[in-house]
This record gives structure tokens, sequence and C-alpha cells, in this order.
């Protein structure tokens, strides 16, 4: 019964965003709460488990909105800049090398971790050259998404994070072990950035172009960079993921104070301050308000029991004689589980479900943990509709979400299976 409704949660829920009939914040609210007053749960206990919920998602709901105020302090003031332009420079007017200039920029911008700031940088950059050579706009879309997938394995990202916690480990015994497979996601990447790049060619050939970032920034833009303070940010951003990887302060603290700090020292006056602040204002709000709605959605889920119920069902299915196959199962799966669950479902829900039954086929519970990030919310999540840096990429892009899920699907499973077979040849996770 439980687990028949949770189906039927998100089911409804993706076929209400999917159709436009609601917004997902929304659906992301009411969809549970029907579903759960049908399976007999009173107000006040639907109450209780969305306030769980929110609670639990709340670090990370801080964490974001602070994260995206640093990063765009930082973009504003031009710390990227630099690397913009030597990229730019280098691709000049070559379809071929845009396309695998975007990939690089991308994955170097996505060092940090936060989807909805690397979209801001590198959509910013890109784009006015992908209009400018009449370069498909979905091949933009498309190699962003791809290209933020493997360096979404890093122990700082929200997803990353979920999985620790949940398995009650450490980056050393999460992430270290899938770094040869984050490897291998890059090649990938950069590889179907050629494909794709070769194509673009031939279709346009080789144009003589010329593009300067710094020309095509709003007077408003150049009046906030501040190029003397390029080293005081590069450092401040060092010793910021230095901290984050190590662990000395808690993230949601250490990005609080870290764009405190950035605010203050890129922008001494209150009105410049406040500025930046309303200029991204719209940003912030869409990730904290999607993080505290997705708080509630799986709060109502895992509370009721029906994510317990769910992956019971899928456990069910998977033979005694085939267990061993089960961290395989789990990663193959993975990129598809992006469109069913919000990470907090599927790490907080599925994850331990599925971990606690491959202990008792004897196989190592991080296994499990391992596989599901090779693909759930990391290369899954620039395209999945339960995620809002997705339709910030879309909007950026200026691209239709279902065209740009048809264009990437392919190809980002295609990072999951090639992660997913590294990691098995190197041990990460066992067949």
């Amino acid at each position: 019964m439980l687990s028949s409704l949770g189906f039927a949660t998100i089911i409804i829920f993706l076929i209400l965003i999917m159709t436009k009939k609601m917004s997902v914040m929304t659906a992301l609210v009411i969809t549970p709460i029907v579903f759960g007053l049908l399976a007999g749960f009173n107000p006040k206990e639907l109450g209780e488990f969305s306030l769980a919920g929110i609670k639990q998602v709340a670090p990370t709901g801080i964490l974001l909105m602070f994260a995206v105020l640093y990063f765009a302090t930082m973009l504003d003031a031009g710390l990227f800049d630099p690397v913009i332009a030597f990229i730019i420079k280098s691709v000049k007017g070559d379809p071929l090398k845009v396309i695998i200039g975007t990939a690089i920029l991308t994955m170097i911008v996505h060092l940090d971790g936060d989807g909805t700031a690397t979209f801001m940088i590198v959509l910013s950059a890109f784009l006015p050259i992908y209009k400018q050579l009449k370069i498909n706009r979905l091949v933009l879309s498309t190699i962003v998404a791809l290209s933020v997938g493997p360096m979404h394995l890093v122990p700082w990202s929200g997803t990353s994070a979920r999985a620790i916690s949940t398995l009650k480990s450490d980056a050393v015994h999460i992430f270290n072990p899938n770094i040869p497979a984050i490897l291998g996601g890059i090649a990938w990447v950069i590889f179907v950035a050629y494909w794709l790049g070769k194509k673009e060619r031939n279709r346009l050939g080789i144009i003589d172009f010329q593009y300067n970032h710094k020309d095509n920034l709003t007077e408003e833009q150049h009046g906030l960079r501040r190029p003397n303070l390029l080293i005081f940010n590069a450092i401040l951003t060092i010793l910021l993921i230095i901290a984050l990887t190590k662990g000395w302060i808690p993230a949601p603290v250490l990005f609080v104070v870290a764009s405190m700090i950035a605010l203050l020292i890129n922008y001494p006056k209150l009105a410049d301050q406040q500025k930046v602040m309303k200029a991204h204002g719209t940003n912030i709000f869409m990730v904290a308000s999607m993080i505290f709605a997705a708080g509630i959605f799986s709060g109502i889920l895992t509370g009721s029991k029906m994510i317990e119920e769910m992956a019971n069902t899928l456990v069910a299915l998977i033979p005694q004689n085939h267990a061993n196959l089960l961290p395989m199962l789990t990663a193959i799966t993975s990129l598809p589980a992006s469109m069913l669950f919000t990470p907090d479902a599927y790490y907080f829900g599925v994850v331990p479900i599925l971990s606690q039954t491959a202990t008792q086929f004897g196989i190592d519970s991080l296994e499990i943990g391992r596989a599901a990030l090779l693909g759930q919310m990391t290369v899954g999540f620039p395209i999945s509709p339960l995620t809002a840096s997705t339709f910030l990429l879309v909007g950026l892009a200026e691209v239709d979400l279902g065209e740009h899920q048809r264009n990437t699907f392919k190809w980002a499973w295609g990072t999951t299976i090639v992660m997913t077979i590294v990691a098995i040849l190197t041990g990460s996770i066992h067949l």
C-alpha cells in the first residue's frame, strides 16, 4: 500500500511538472501532502514529517544559499576573467575548439561543486560566442551539463555530502576510490565535446571571429569588477576549498563567513553590497526555496515509510543468487534515478535500504554509496526536473527543458556507464 502510494506520488509529481500544470516548488509540497493524507496520516503527522525533512536539508539550504552568494560575488569581482579570457582567446572562431573550451572551463569552474555558480559563470562567458558563431545552443547546454557531472563527485558537493553522511563515512573511503572513475568520466566528456564540435565545425566551418570578454560586459558589470583584488580573491577561494576538503569548519558556516568577507573586502560600501545581493537574490531564492520544498517532499516520503517500502519493493526484485550485482545495478540505474528521486529522498531514503541489503549479502555497504554517486544527482542533476539549477541552466542557455533532456540524456548515461566500467576495473565497486 505505502509502496504503491510512494510510486504514485513520484509519478504524479513528474507528470505535474513535465506538463507544466504546477511549478516544481508547488508540486514538491502539494503532491506528498495529498498522498500522505490518502495514506491515512493526519495533518499533524504530516507537519512533523515535513519539519523533520526541512531540518534535515537546512544545512544544505544554507550552504547553497551562501555558496551562490560567494561565487556570484567572485563572478562580479572578476575572479574568473583571466581564465575565461585565456580560453576564449585560444578557441578563436573554431566551433570545435569553442565546444571543447566550454567543457574545459566548466570542469575548472565546477571544482567548487556548485552547479548554480558554474552555470552563471560559463554561460555568461560563452553564450555570446555561441550566438555569434551560430552554434546550436542545445550543444552549449548539453556540454555544460555533461562537464559538471564527473566533477560533481567532489566531496564538498551537496550530493557527496549526503552520501557520506548517510553511510557515516568520510571522503577518504567514498571519494578517493572513485577518482579513477571521475577521470574516466572526464575523458568521456572531452570525447563527446570533440564529437559534437566536429559536427558543428562541419556544419558551420571556421569563422573569422574576434571576441573580447571584457568588451561584452555591461557598464554595471565593469563597475563591479575589482582587478586589484584578484590575488586576494584567488587566495580566499583556495583557502575556502582547502577548508572544505579538510573539514576544519562546517561547510554552511564556512560559506556564510567567506561570503561576508568577500562582500566586505570587495564592496566596502553598503550600496554596492546591496546591489550585488539584489542582483543575485532571485537565484538565491530559487535555490533555497527549492531545497526547503524538497525537504518537505523527502520528509513526508521518509517519515511515512513510503521510501522504505518503495526501496523494499525494488530490493525484492533482485534474485538472491545475483545479489553480487547490486553495486553495479545501483550504478547503472543511478542516472535514471535522478529523474525520479530528489537527492534527499534517494540518499536518505533509498541508499540506506540498499546498503543494508548489501551488508546482508556480504557486500561492503560503502560500495553502494560509491555506485550511487556515479549518476544520481551528480551526472544526473543537470537534466533532472527535481533540481533548481537545471532550470537555471536551460534558462541561461535559452533552450527548452524537454529538448535539453532529450539531447543530453544519452550522453549523460554514457558518462555513468563509462565511470561504472572504470569503477569496476579499479575495484571501487565489485561484481
